[in-house]
């Protein structure tokens, strides 16, 4: 099932926020990269085990545990990517998508077509960023 995005729309400030269009739109585009993530989990697992031969060289086969290492952790950094997509997908289903856990104000369009999975508006953020910059400091 793959998903297609309608190519000429684009989301914009000058229309009702989350609007059914825009509803839709960011559904389709979380899905689709959905998708495209678990496309690349299915490839890398098959190359994994492709690449599971014993490698008589011992420079052979660390570099080949080092590549898988580095493999699995980049499937986990999208494991758990995939569940914060879920978890958009449902705010989508109870009509919270769109808007700040923080404030309650609505993100930005534009913030959302860049990072459909945003939880919160750039101010709280940015916010959210310097009290974690102040607590690493101390």
């Amino acid at each position: 099932m793959t998903v297609e995005l309608e190519s000429d729309y684009r989301p914009s400030e000058d229309e009702p926020f989350m609007n059914d269009r825009q509803r839709d739109y960011f559904r389709n585009k979380l899905i689709a990269w959905k998708e495209d993530i678990l496309r690349e989990s299915r490839e890398t697992l098959a190359h994994l085990q492709e690449e599971s031969t014993n490698h008589p060289d011992f420079a052979d086969r660390a570099s080949s545990e080092t590549d898988r290492s580095i493999e699995l952790r980049a499937r986990d950094r999208q494991r758990k990517l995939i569940s914060k997509i879920d978890a958009a997908l449902e705010r989508i289903n109870d009509g919270s998508y769109g808007y700040c856990e923080e404030t309650g104000d609505p993100i930005s369009v534009k913030r959302l077509d860049a990072r459909p999975i945003a939880t919160l508006s750039i101010e709280a953020q940015e916010a959210h960023e310097r009290r974690e910059k102040v607590y690493r400091d101390d």
